[in-house]
């Protein structure tokens, strides 16, 4: 992780953990809670920021937009006063449960035990269900910075080994999907908050905001979001990709129809199943040979490559064309390209073979700087397509609002 980004984090949750004690608890007045992300420069994973327990302590989290819940090792030598077990056979074992493939039966005078998932490595362990206090930031333009607490909160200890895989310094990892004790979810219904969360991941400092981000982003951006009906299946989110424009050429795939996209956060560039990866392939090279562009070798793990020399930011565009030709995500620049050395650039698209679960996956590269908010009450997506081409960025609405004093 940048140095100076990984610092500012500690800087916010140091100064969370010294005044949490000293604000009031908001309760349904409390606008939103925010997380600030920092992407990871060895692993390409984003890590958010929790503080949890009594006394309060922070926990660098991976982001995992289809996780189920938060889960982090707990075998730490932290002791919480407020941390609790949940009993077996209660009504939050049963929540916890409820999206959980595993067995739903339950034991008197047990502890309730649930299936903590690696999003990144696909490991999975069994764990226990605590509930305890986690502190979120809950500034608005209207008020000065205030904390606010949240008791019983729900998450689940796993054991170290699954830690692999994730960012130096991870502890675990923040669940984003639907579930009922999935951190969006948990907050919606303990601070009042609407069913809804937006995420702005950003190569520097970016965010994990649930509730109304109308106070951070401005009614100006949230008001002119695209929306496209957003599926969910199990935890995850998809949406549906009725054809792929390259240069404004639309690519044939031999009647596919539709193909549902997966959005996520673990995996960091884009990837597509191979007989989609091969048609998209043969078209973009097509494409920059029209723009001059000059071919190189891949490197790995990207095969289409290109000489970095006058080509500057003038790249081809991809477009995803969703529910008509007048709702598209535009992928073009920063958001498509990955500058591999000082002479060669490459396009941040993978083949994810044949194997693939979804025929796209949405990858993190794609989603940065780009405003996304998943309205769960209605199943809609919300996307700004790329901030850099309104002159602004994930950041700047973090130093721009009062959360400057924190970050």
């Amino acid at each position: 992780m940048a140095s100076f980004t990984h610092c500012s984090l500690l800087f916010f949750s140091s100064l969370l953990l010294c005044f949490a004690n000293t604000f009031p608890i908001l309760g349904s007045r409390s606008n939103f809670a925010l997380f600030p992300v920092a992407k990871d420069a060895a692993t390409l994973q984003y890590v958010a920021t929790i503080s949890h327990g009594t006394p309060l302590r922070p926990a660098d989290l991976v982001v995992d937009l289809g996780g189920s819940f938060l889960w982090m090792d707990c075998d730490s030598g932290h002791v919480s006063s407020s941390s609790r077990l949940i009993p077996s056979c209660s009504v939050n074992c049963s929540r916890a449960k409820f999206h959980d493939s595993g067995s739903k039966s339950c034991l008197f005078k047990t502890n309730c035990f649930v299936f903590p998932n690696n999003g990144v490595t696909g490991l999975a362990s069994v764990g226990e269900l605590l509930e305890d206090t986690v502190a979120v930031d809950s500034v608005d333009r209207l008020k000065v910075g205030e904390i606010t607490t949240v008791d019983h909160f729900l998450f689940s200890c796993a054991p170290a080994f699954l830690l692999q895989g994730l960012a130096s310094g991870a502890k675990g990892m923040m669940g984003l999907g639907k579930a009922s004790i999935s951190l969006p979810s948990q907050l919606s219904s303990s601070i009042n908050h609407p069913q809804k969360f937006s995420l702005c991941l950003s190569s520097s400092t970016g965010a994990v905001l649930t509730g109304n981000g109308d106070a951070i982003f401005g009614t100006e951006l949230t008001r002119s979001l695209v929306y496209t009906p957003l599926v969910i299946k199990q935890n995850d989110y998809f949406i549906n990709v009725q054809s792929i424009k390259i240069n404004g050429r639309r690519l044939s795939f031999h009647g596919k129809g539709k193909l549902e996209a997966k959005l996520s956060t673990v995996v960091p560039y884009t990837k597509m199943e191979s007989s989609i990866y091969a048609i998209f392939s043969e078209a973009y090279v097509k494409a920059a040979a029209g723009m001059n562009m000059t071919r190189v070798a891949g490197v790995a793990p990207f095969e289409l490559c290109f000489g970095w020399k006058g080509v500057g930011n003038w790249m081809p565009e991809i477009d995803l064309v969703l529910q008509s030709e007048m709702v598209k995500w535009r992928i073009q620049g920063r958001n498509s390209m990955v500058k591999v050395s000082r002479e060669t650039i490459c396009v941040g698209v993978l083949e994810g073979g044949s194997e693939e679960s979804s025929p796209i996956v949405i990858g993190g590269l794609q989603m940065e700087e780009n405003l996304l908010e998943f309205d769960i009450g209605s199943s809609m997506l919300g996307f700004s397509s790329s901030l850099l081409l309104k002159g602004t960025t994930c950041s700047s609405f973090l130093q721009d609002s009062k959360l400057q004093q924190f970050i």
